[in-house]
């Protein structure tokens, strides 16, 4: 596993120098297909990084508490670090194996969602608005751009509404 971190760790560099080449600049889809590389391993590379500084600490507690000529406070405060780093040294694997699981190929895609009223009059079209604002403000917060393709207000007016079609798209990338 860890053979594999290291040679993404390694990909991520290469991805980034590459990046500051002027011909993948200029070259718009190479450019735009490596920065969303590079995206999806940040957060690998990240983790892993962050792994290997508390595995490098839990080796400088346990040579700390193999000393003998350290006073018993100081190898005490090494015994609790070193318990510390250990625990978050299983976390962080954890974490990694999870980051580490295939993507699905459907996540960077576009979705249509219609929301629509139904069988129920006026009630299912107020039902068919909530539902409507509680997917907007989700997007929103995601960071998602929604557009409306079709709206049909009911007399309710513009709070509830009868067929609605959402798209939500992905930014593909943020600033």
């Amino acid at each position: 596993m860890f053979d594999k971190l290291q040679g993404i760790e390694d990909k991520l560099e290469k991805i980034n120098s590459s990046l500051c080449d002027p011909e993948v600049v200029s070259n718009q889809e190479e450019y735009k297909k490596l920065m969303r590389e590079a995206k999806t391993l940040t957060p690998i590379v990240e983790k892993f990084r962050e792994y290997k500084k508390v595995n490098s600490d839990l080796t400088e507690a346990k040579e700390m508490l193999g000393d003998s000529s350290l006073d018993k406070e100081f190898r005490d405060m090494a015994s609790e670090e070193a318990t510390k780093a250990q625990k978050k040294t299983e976390e962080l694997k954890e974490e990694l194996k999870v980051l580490l699981l295939p993507k699905d190929p459907n996540d960077y895609k576009n979705v249509i969602v219609e929301i629509r009223g139904g069988a129920g009059g006026e009630e299912a079209a107020l039902f068919a608005g909530s539902l409507f604002r509680m997917y907007s403000m989700y997007a929103e917060r995601k960071g998602w751009k929604t557009e409306i393709m079709n709206e049909n207000p009911t007399e309710l007016g513009a709070e509830a509404t009868h067929s609605i079609i959402q798209t939500f798209i992905e930014e593909t990338q943020k600033s």
